[in-house]
């Protein structure tokens, strides 16, 4: 059976998740839900000092659309996380994760939602 060449995508979240390995953000960290799905991540992010969330660690999975980065990632919190953005399934709702372009329900800015540009 042929191996199906890897798709840009991938491509991109491979490197993105190296240069994440590489060069570390403070209170967040990441990997592979499964070693053979990198459009799936399991992330922690660590509560920041003098917030509510302060000594937490929340555990969340992000979930890439095959046609990354022109579609942003969706986020689920698999932690219990209370928090005005995230709804009691566990799914992140904030304007820079909604697809591109002009809202439909007229609330947000097109800048303020997904752009390709966007990173990790």
């Amino acid at each position: 059976m042929a191996t199906q060449p890897a798709s840009q995508a991938s491509l991109l979240l491979q490197k993105q998740l190296k240069d994440l390995c590489k060069h570390p953000v403070d209170g967040f960290s990441a990997g592979l839900v499964v070693e053979e799905n990198i459009f799936e991540w399991s992330v922690t992010i660590i509560g920041p000092p003098d917030t509510l969330y302060e000594g937490g660690f929340f555990n969340a999975v992000m979930s890439f659309p095959e046609d990354y980065p022109n579609n942003p990632p969706t986020v689920r919190f698999t932690s219990e996380m209370w928090h005005p953005n995230v709804y009691p399934d566990g799914k992140v709702c904030i304007s820079i994760l909604h697809p591109p372009g002009d809202d439909p329900n007229g609330y947000e800015l097109a800048t303020e939602r997904w752009n390709p540009v966007h990173t990790l």
